[in-house]
């Protein structure tokens, strides 16, 4: 159990009655994340279900409201169903690992519509900073895309696409790097030429085809022959 002095508040409405419990905050957002996975001894601060809990008064007639009156089973139900009041410290730390997952998907999918090119991280954060862009700690990277893109739009052009990039690669790297086609992006062709060597097609998002050139590259010593080629 956390301390007293370090818990949060945890609640949910049943009705016109508040039920509410005191929580690690971090444990309880992973038991919200995955019950099987956490104790919730491990996330109570204390074994006491309330209606108020920061006067300290208790919640009656539990079993009338859950169906039990064990507070351990009653947490459980306030966790999954109520909400967690997150500390600042908490709610920040959410905030950065959205962005960071937002970033990564921005770069990895998109690139610079007027170059043409991958955008650097650091320009993705820029321009967040200037489209004064919120990423909000409880929705998931993915649902929070749209928005973010349509208001990074205002500050640099951005455009999603795949990439296709045809390689060849010399008969004494090919086995290897066929090995890792699938691992590298949709594969569209792959044979093998009469003189041993690989010929190949994949597709991957824009945002990535430095980095899979650069695989090419390193697991072929630089010997292979690989370039993005326009699509069509």
């Amino acid at each position: 159990m956390t301390s007293i002095d370090k818990a949060v508040i945890a609640r949910v409405r049943k009705g016109d009655r508040n039920f509410e419990i005191l929580v690690d905050c971090e444990k309880a957002i992973e038991f919200r994340k995955d019950p099987s996975k956490v104790d919730i001894r491990d996330v109570l601060a204390i074994p006491e279900v309330y209606k108020d809990a920061r006067k300290g008064e208790r919640a009656g007639n539990l079993k009338e409201v859950f169906g039990t009156d064990d507070p351990f089973e009653v947490a459980k139900k306030i966790l999954i169903e109520g909400e967690v009041q997150l500390t600042a410290e908490y709610r920040k730390k959410l905030q950065e690992e959205k962005l960071r997952k937002i970033i990564n998907l921005i770069t990895t999918n998109a690139i610079d519509a007027r170059t043409n090119k991958p955008i650097p991280e650091k320009r993705i954060e820029l321009a967040l900073e200037e489209a004064k862009v919120k990423i909000d700690p409880f929705k998931s990277a993915e649902e929070q895309l749209k928005d973010v893109v349509e208001a990074l739009r205002m500050v640099i052009p951005i455009k999603f696409e795949q990439v296709k990039i045809e390689g060849r690669v010399p008969v004494e790297f090919g086995p290897k790097v066929y090995a890792q086609l699938q691992r590298l992006g949709e594969v569209l062709k792959a044979e093998w030429r009469d003189d041993g060597s690989l010929h190949f097609i994949i597709q991957v998002p824009a945002g990535m085809q430095s980095d899979v050139l650069g695989k090419i590259s390193k697991l072929t010593h630089g010997s292979a022959d690989a370039k993005v080629i326009n699509n069509g």
